[in-house]
This record gives structure tokens, C-alpha cells and sequence, in this order.
């Protein structure tokens, strides 16, 4: 009798996932709503969701786009938000939690008024799911401008300005990174240990182990860089390579910003224009 060597692991249709979308944004906002009252409804009027491969400098290059675009709120990155024990065995392994997980925390993080004039979001969306609520996300934070815009609360509902950034590396300089972005911390530990001075950095094995390093870099390109792609017909939209000197990378940046800087529509000009077709 044959065996089948048909893959037995369900697939996901591109519809379940959105409708997977649906019920994880419903349920984290219905939520939040209930907690929070619809008038605190209150997210940054500017995100930069910023993505990358393993070892492309994102929180080398956070602080810099933060200066760039006057954001004085720590980033929000979003591997710290899930520290869990479980969570954390996960992670160590190269993969990713939960998408309903990481939306709820994302979400109740955003709501903080520290965020209210912009966050940087390190590491979100990494998902098609988590790309459909941020979507969701935006809708809603437009229909909420719309139904305050005639309320002493229009000034809390701002325009929303999304940006996607990707910083990109290829394979072979990712793994090389990674690997000895490891042997440094090794070392630094090894010294703090030694002397008593200092403080301990976590020791990941993504960083140390080859294998796993390239698994991660591989579940960024399978999954995450086309669900930030996804987002390019929406959102302004900004490819970096980071394989160049830090400051070159800087200097692109820097470009690409002020480029997007002088589209962006003066607020009077966008209620205007968002209730044609």
C-alpha cells in the first residue's frame, strides 16, 4: 500500500488568515474599549513600524529615526514586550509567539500617554495577521477622528501617519552578525563575571549557534519582510540597506524621511480630502 508524502500540517488559506485577523482585532479592541472608555481610545498619532532582517541594526538605528522624526518616547520593541517564560522558550528557538498575544500587549503599550505624539515599534508586524489589525488599527483610529472631529475631543484624535521601514541584510552578513554580535557578548560577560563591574546582557543562542541563526533569518524572509511588503500600497513606505557603513545607512534614512516629510498633508488639507472616493 503507498504512503502519501503529502505535508499532514493544515494550511491556512489567505482568508482564514484575515478572518483570523478580524476575530483577534475585535476581540483585543472590544476589550481595551470596555477597560479604557471609547473617548481614551488614544494611539500615537505617528507609528514607524520598523522591520528587519536579524542583525540589520535595528537598535542601532532606533534612537537616530527617533531624532529625525522629533519622537521623544522610548522605541516599543516588541521581543521585550513578550517576556514570558514561555514566550521566552519560543524566542529562543527562532520562533515567534502568538499573533493575539502580541496585538494585545502591542495595543495596551500604545495607549500610554507617552506615545501620544509617535512611537517606533521594533519588530511588529511579523505576521499576515498582525499586518491586517495594524490595518484595522488605522482604520479605526480614523473613524474616531471623524466621529470627535466636532467634539472639544477632536484635539486626542490626530491624523494618523504610518510608516513601514525596512532595514535590510542579506543572508550570509545576517548570520555573520548575529554570530558576532554573540561572541562579543560572551566576551563582555565573561569580563563582568572577572571583574564585578557591569551588568550581564543576555546571552541568546540565535547568537551563538549557526543553524539557528540561519533559521531566524529565514523566518524573517518567509514571513515577516512580505508582510511589511504587503503594507507598501497603504503606508509611505521605506527600504534600507544596511549593509553599508552606519553612516551611509544613516545618511539613507535621513532621506528617505524628509522625502515622505514633504507629502505628508497639513491636517486641514486631509479632512478635506478623506471624504472623497
Amino acid at each position: 500500500m503507498p504512503v502519501s508524502t503529502a505535508d499532514p500540517t493544515p494550511k491556512k488559506s489567505p482568508d482564514l488568515e484575515v478572518k483570523d485577523a478580524q476575530l483577534i482585532f475585535n476581540s483585543v479592541w472590544e476589550a481595551l474599549e470596555a477597560e479604557h472608555g471609547r473617548e481614551k481610545m488614544r494611539f500615537p498619532k505617528e507609528l514607524i513600524l520598523l522591520g528587519g532582517a536579524p542583525g540589520s541594526g535595528k537598535g542601532t538605528n532606533t534612537a537616530y529615526i527617533c531624532k529625525v522624526r522629533d519622537i521623544s518616547a522610548e522605541p516599543i520593541v516588541v521581543s521585550s514586550l513578550l517576556d514570558t517564560p514561555e514566550m521566552k522558550a519560543l524566542k529562543a528557538e527562532g520562533h515567534m509567539v502568538g499573533d493575539r498575544e502580541v496585538v494585545d500587549i502591542l495595543f495596551r503599550r500604545l495607549l500610554e500617554p507617552t506615545y501620544r505624539e509617535g512611537a517606533v515599534l521594533d519588530g511588529f508586524p511579523r505576521t499576515n495577521v498582525q499586518v491586517e489589525c495594524i490595518k484595522r488599527l488605522y482604520d479605526k483610529m480614523v473613524s474616531l477622528r471623524r466621529e470627535f472631529e466636532n467634539t472639544p475631543l477632536k484635539v486626542h484624535f490626530k491624523q494618523p501617519i504610518y510608516h513601514i521601514m525596512v532595514l535590510f541584510v542579506d543572508e550570509a552578513e545576517s548570520i555573520a552578525r548575529q554570530l558576532k554580535r554573540g561572541r562579543e557578548v560572551i566576551a563582555h560577560n565573561e569580563e563582568v563575571k572577572r571583574t564585578g563591574r557591569g551588568e550581564l546582557l543576555e546571552e541568546r543562542p540565535t547568537d551563538t549557534n549557526e543553524e539557528l541563526a540561519r533559521n531566524r533569518y529565514r523566518t524573517f524572509k518567509e514571513h515577516t519582510y512580505d508582510a511589511l511588503l504587503s503594507l507598501k500600497q497603504i503606508f509611505h513606505y521605506h527600504f534600507i540597506n544596511a549593509q553599508l557603513p552606519l553612516k551611509a545607512v544613516q545618511d539613507n534614512i535621513l532621506q528617505e524621511l524628509e522625502y515622505q516629510s514633504s507629502l505628508e498633508l497639513d491636517p486641514r488639507t486631509y479632512d478635506v480630502l478623506r471624504v472623497l472616493p
